[in-house]
């Protein structure tokens, strides 16, 4: 009864409990499905909480029911993400260069709250008695101490995000020189190889014997979602999630899905392409895509390589064409034997099948979320955490995908039992 709830109310837009439970006192369909036992929103959160992990299972047997009924058709399929706004505001965080004098500042006034309190103390003993009241600790004073080791641990967690990405930096390095020393491939100016994050950059202060790495003054950490990282929407900088997603042209039912704590999309597609497999055989579906569709966000020297020597069919807009590239507007010349793998896939993208399999891409995955985010308010999550943000998307998913079961079937002209 539960789950029913949740469903169709994920299905028609009502993502809080408490409004979950006054639909059940006012809503005929609601109090349908609950049978007149009006839960409590409490009870509500925790199970959407507690059965986070078994969602996973829930969308594959939905996946398998829109297989059955004929929606997963495995044609053509389109990879894209999206921005969903986390339960974090702007005003609840601070930047890293803002951490260190307001920790002082909070530690200086909690210093002199605790002289004062002791001078009270010691009044009020020598006037009222030792066991008198009056001796508490101010409210005041918790809650600085509260608030201080939440900047230390944002100041920390920005600090050691700086040298993990260092550590990831000179990793690719020493990578990409032993890769030199074999083969020699001049990249074009506009290849985009690694994500970079606008809001993290390192800066390092380099001398001739070592070089000190620091976070960007700017770097914020939120204090009620650390999880969440500051990404660009459509309104603006907001703390957000991406989420990734695989749809089918048949029906726009969702393949496989996944939330992410990066702001781009580049290091996410072969991850995705692993993914639509594992969910493709969990479904019992043995059949593979015809052709996978994806914009120029996916496009690097790592990608297109795994996608070539894996012999997957995969449309990957390369972007501009620079005129130092040799890609030949007509398509019938031969292609290069040291042609780089961007080359190709420009002049694949340029042949007449290439052209129409990819001005499909948006009319494929651009709908689905549009749909998710006007009709079931998907484009802002109430679970916070990475956790809570892949399995309050994945709720939107199944309830996606079963809305299009639903039409599908009323649309031949079959009953939904």
């Amino acid at each position: 009864m539960m789950l029913k709830l949740l469903l169709y109310a994920y299905s028609t837009g009502v993502t809080s409990c408490e409004e979950m439970e006054k639909r059940c006192h006012v809503d005929i369909a609601f109090r349908w499905l609950s049978a007149n036992t009006t839960p409590d929103y409490r009870s509500l959160a925790r199970f959407r909480r507690r059965h986070e992990k078994t969602l996973g299972d829930l969308f594959n047997q939905v996946l398998v029911l829109c297989s059955e009924a004929g929606l997963v058709t495995l044609g053509r399929v389109a990879l894209d993400g999206t921005k969903l706004r986390a339960s974090a505001s702007r005003r609840k965080s601070m930047s890293y260069e803002r951490l260190g004098p307001r920790i002082k500042e909070l530690q200086d006034e909690v210093a002199t709250i605790l002289a004062e309190a002791e001078a009270t103390d010691l009044a009020e003993d020598a006037a009222y008695g030792v066991d008198k009241r009056g001796d508490e600790i101010p409210e005041e004073l918790r809650r600085s101490k509260t608030r201080i080791a939440k900047m230390r641990a944002a100041k920390e967690a920005i600090e050691q995000e700086v040298k993990d990405k260092a550590k990831a930096k000179e990793r690719a390095k020493d990578k990409d020189k032993a890769s030199e020393k074999t083969e020699v491939n001049k990249k074009a100016p506009t290849e985009r190889d690694e994500e970079a994050d606008p809001k993290g950059v390192i800066s390092t202060d380099t001398d001739t014997t070592q070089t000190q790495i620091r976070p960007n003054p700017k770097a914020q950490r939120s204090f009620t979602d650390p999880k969440s990282q500051m990404m660009k929407t459509n309104d603006g900088f907001h703390y957000a999630y991406n989420v990734e997603a695989v749809v089918d042209e048949g029906s726009q039912v969702i393949i496989t899905t996944k939330v992410t704590q990066s702001p781009g999309d580049v290091n996410e597609l072969i991850p995705m392409i692993e993914a639509t497999t594992t969910s493709l055989k969990a479904a019992n579906i043995t059949r593979s895509p015809r052709v996978l569709l994806a914009d120029a966000g996916y496009c690097s020297q790592a990608n297109l390589t795994h996608v070539s020597e894996s012999n997957i069919n995969a449309l990957i807009a390369t972007g501009r064409i620079q005129h130092n590239e040799r890609v030949r507007d007509s398509p019938a010349w031969r292609i290069p034997k040291n042609a780089t793998p961007r080359e190709r896939m420009a002049r694949h993208l340029r042949t007449k099948p290439g052209r129409i399999d990819y001005a499909r891409r948006k009319a494929i995955v651009e709908p689905v979320f549009g749909q998710t985010k006007v009709r079931q308010k998907a484009g802002y999550l109430r679970l916070r955490g990475l956790q809570g943000a892949h399995s309050e998307w994945m709720l939107h998913s199944i309830c996606h995908n079963l809305r299009k079961l639903s039409n599908a079937r009323v649309n031949a002209g079959l009953v939904m039992v």
